[in-house]
C-alpha cells in the first residue's frame, strides 16, 4: 500500500467523520437548549388588566383600557396563551359591526427590516387568531408596523394591540 492511497484513505475517513461529528454536536446543543428551555418555555403570563411594565422575556397578553395588547419574545411571533379569553369583548365588538384595528410595533434594536417582517407577522398570527374564534376579515383592518423609540422598554415595544374603532 503506497503512501498516496493511505492520504486518500484518510481524506475519505475525515470527509465522513468530520460532518456526522457536527450533526452530533449539534443535536446534542440543540437538545441541551430544547431541554432548558422545558415545559415553561411557551407557558405565558395570564390575561389580566396589568399594566405594560410586568412584560417580561416571555408572551403574554393583556387587557389595558379596552385594548388587547399582545407581547412577544425577542424574536418570536407565537401568541401567548389566553389570547381568545383576552379578544373576548373585542369579538362581541366586531359581531356589533366595529371595526377592530390591528397595529403591530417592534423595538428598535437590531435589524429595522427584519423588525417590521416580525411586527407584520405578529398582527398576522393576532389577525388569525381572530378569524379563528369567529371574526370576519372584513372586520379586520391591519395596520403597517411602527418602530417605537424612547418608549418604554424593548420589551414593551414588542407588541401587537387590537383596539375597537
Amino acid at each position: 500500500m503506497s503512501a498516496q492511497d493511505q492520504d486518500e484513505g484518510t481524506r475519505t475517513a475525515f470527509a465522513v467523520l468530520i460532518p456526522l461529528l457536527v450533526l452530533v454536536v449539534g443535536f446534542v446543543v440543540g437538545l441541551g437548549i430544547h431541554k432548558a428551555k422545558g415545559p415553561t418555555a411557551k407557558v405565558a403570563a395570564p390575561v389580566a388588566a396589568a399594566a405594560p411594565a410586568a412584560v417580561g422575556a416571555d408572551a403574554s397578553v393583556v387587557v389595558e383600557n379596552g385594548v388587547v395588547k399582545f407581547y412577544f419574545a425577542s424574536g418570536k411571533a407565537d401568541l401567548a396563551s389566553g389570547a381568545a379569553e383576552a379578544l373576548a369583548d373585542t369579538v362581541k365588538a366586531a359581531a356589533a359591526g366595529k371595526k377592530l384595528v390591528v397595529s403591530g410595533f417592534h423595538d428598535a434594536t437590531g435589524n429595522a427590516e427584519f423588525n417590521a417582517e416580525l411586527a407584520k407577522q405578529r398582527a398576522l398570527a393576532v389577525s388569525g387568531a381572530l378569524k379563528a374564534i369567529g371574526v370576519a376579515e372584513a372586520s379586520i383592518e391591519l395596520k403597517k408596523p411602527e418602530q417605537l423609540t424612547g418608549i418604554g422598554t424593548d420589551a414593551e415595544a414588542r407588541r401587537v394591540e387590537v383596539a375597537v374603532q
